[in-house]
């Protein structure tokens, strides 16, 4: 009997997950099936381009996928549930997994009624649609002062510069990047005229204006709301261990600490990196963790030695517009350093970088060796075929 592998999800990390277990399984012993809602792969680092009016690649994931190996559902996930060790999709299916791979992602975190977001494509092209009706001289306000919040500023202003650009950071504009960075990001929200409230927290959000903490009104017939990121409910309605976050807790391998035949990778998981510090929401997480759990559920099930977690970040990438951004070097554990490249050269760095992302979901299987190795019986592993009631948590 074939070992059932579903992976939910098919973003950076789920997408980089089924290719990979793709290349380092044997097909005559597993079976691989990919569960996403949308049938076209959604270039989430994007999204602020998409809101401006670009036009986006298509990839659909059945050409991504076709001659993989990988079975795709188009369905959206309904429940998750861990003891039956089953998946209920919202069309009324139902799947049974031996390893579960869960990649659901993140979306916006407690969107206002008012108020638009970025965190996915039905979203982006809402706020696509009202931004194109938005008439000169009318008022922008994204409130939230991270990457997404800056990249979206800038694209919109950039883009529309017949508009009134503001943000609302609830810190500094910029405050974890280097002196270089900040100040490259200061003179380019200056150079496209964008309004900056610093140290302000958003606390109501109506049709044309937005109320702060202090009881400010800042005019805002469009509100784009960056303000955090939060993890679709489904894992905490589980039996799973998950952070306060609603996060699945995992081990250095991204293996579920109560649950062994789950794995979490991407912003569904509340992991460390190689360094012992928790990897932040991004692509830059959701790859790596994606490759490290494939290659140790590989291993487990093929009786070799499970990799190593040597997870960790080299830069923070914000694009500010199509010719300006900041590549801001960082420590592995995400402590920025002096050092940061800016202007049209990190532009381009970044672009490189969001092009190699999407790459790697578009082609899945072309960059891993060919190493299909069949699964081992549980006497030669003691990994594999383990039964439930022999289940250990990871320490």
């Amino acid at each position: 009997m074939k070992h059932r592998i579903v992976v939910l999800g098919a973003g950076y990390a789920g997408a980089n997950a089924a290719g990979r277990l793709a290349k380092r399984l044997h097909p005559a012993d597993t079976e691989i099936t990919l569960v996403n809602a949308d049938a076209e792969f959604v270039e989430r680092v994007r999204m602020h381009q998409l809101a401006t009016g670009q036009d986006l690649k298509p990839r659909p994931l059945a050409g991504v996928f076709a001659g993989t190996g990988v079975q795709l559902r188009i369905a959206r996930v309904a429940a998750v549930d861990a003891e039956r060790r089953t998946v209920v999709l919202a069309d009324g299916g139902e799947l049974g997994y031996d390893t579960l791979v869960y990649a659901l992602g993140s979306t916006a975190a407690a969107v206002p009624e008012h108020a638009h977001s970025l965190a996915g494509k039905e979203s982006t092209l809402r706020l696509r649609a009202r931004l194109a009706d938005l008439a000169a001289g009318g008022t922008v306000l994204v409130v939230g002062g991270g990457l997404t919040g800056i990249e979206a500023a800038t694209e919109i202003a950039e883009a529309r510069p017949d508009l009134e650009i503001a943000l609302a950071a609830r810190g500094g504009l910029g405050d974890w990047l280097s002196e270089k960075g900040r100040d490259h990001l200061r003179r380019a929200f200056d150079r496209l005229g964008i309004t900056v409230h610093e140290n302000t927290a958003v606390t109501r959000v109506e049709p044309a204006t937005a109320t702060t903490a202090d009881g400010r009104t800042i005019p805002a017939q469009v509100t784009v709301w960056t303000a955090g990121f939060a993890v679709h409910p489904i894992a905490a309605a589980t039996t799973l261990t998950v952070a306060e976050t609603g996060q699945i807790v995992v081990d250095d391998t991204m293996r579920s600490v109560s649950h062994p035949d789950v794995y979490a990778v991407g912003d569904a998981a509340y992991a460390r990196g190689g360094h012992g510090t928790p990897l932040r929401m991004s692509c830059a997480s959701g790859i790596p963790t994606a490759q490290l759990a494939a290659d140790a559920i590989a291993a487990r099930l093929t009786g070799r030695p499970v990799p190593e977690n040597k997870i960790g970040y080299s830069v923070q990438c914000v694009s500010l517009g199509r010719r300006d951004a900041v590549i801001q070097r960082v420590t592995p554990d995400d402590v920025a350093k002096p050092s940061a490249a800016t202007g049209k050269t990190a532009a381009r760095i970044k672009e490189l970088i969001c092009r190699s992302a999407a790459w790697s979901v578009e082609h899945p299987t072309l960059l891993v060796p060919s190493r299909r190795r069949h699964t081992v019986a549980a006497g030669e592993s003691g990994e594999v075929g383990r039964s439930r009631a022999g289940r250990s948590v990871p320490r």
